[in-house]
């Protein structure tokens, strides 16, 4: 079993704005988990977490990919939680590399192709549309749950971004909820950028039906 990471220097003023580990969080790492001898034998090279909060999944990745990745690369739009995420790998000993940045903006053109395991745990509570874009203005901690109509005004724009970045054995994994529309994003993503998607894991926590979705590249056809 493979350890949660050390959060021990983060404290009750960080996650007044941050992020706070929880049953989303712990789902993905789950994920990764259960996926770990697949992750190793894949001797990935670039991870990208979009929206890493605390750092607690890149810093999880690191454990499970080990040193053969070269990078772990990590985007966020609160200053706070870049800080927290380099902080959280420096205290478990995985290089996180904080970006401030709006989803993968800044490293789309560098990364062409190149992302090996990207990690995406969005904003998928359904809100006023309003609130969620004000949320991602202020780029604070109402940024890491508000997601406006179906949860999915964020992850809409990351998903149409994924096939550009990713490698051609790369994988992506997303958390979402049933309120999402499980069937309808796997189904999106294989219809217009040829990625499938499966059902990792999925279980319930209190109100919210949680999903870890994986998706790969579809073989070319011959």
């Amino acid at each position: 079993m493979i350890p949660t990471p050390d959060l021990s220097h983060l404290k009750s003023a960080d996650f007044q704005h941050v992020y706070e580990p929880a049953e989303d969080t712990f789902i993905l790492l789950d994920a990764l988990e259960r996926d770990a001898a697949e992750l190793r034998n894949s001797k990935s090279l670039v991870c990208l977490e979009v929206g890493s909060g605390s750092g607690c999944v890149s810093a999880f990745a690191g454990a499970v990919l080990g040193p053969s990745t070269s990078l772990y690369l990590a985007t966020d739009i609160n200053p706070y939680a870049c800080r927290s995420t380099k902080a959280t790998g420096k205290q478990n000993g995985v290089p996180i590399e904080p970006v401030l940045a709006s989803l993968m903006d800044p490293l789309r053109a560098r990364l062409q192709h190149a992302v090996d395991v990207l990690l995406f745990n969005p904003p998928y509570v359904p809100t006023d549309t309003d609130e969620a874009h004000d949320a991602q203005q202020t780029a604070d901690i109402a940024g890491a749950w508000a997601g406006g109509h179906s949860g999915m005004d964020v992850t809409d724009i990351l998903l149409d971004q994924v096939e550009d970045i990713l490698s051609p054995t790369g994988r992506f994994y997303l958390v979402a909820v049933k309120q999402n529309d499980i069937q309808g994003i796997c189904g999106r993503m294989l219809s217009q950028h040829r990625l499938k998607g499966e059902v990792v894991l999925q279980r319930r926590a209190g109100r919210e039906h949680l999903y870890v979705l994986k998706f790969t590249r579809q073989p070319s056809e011959t």
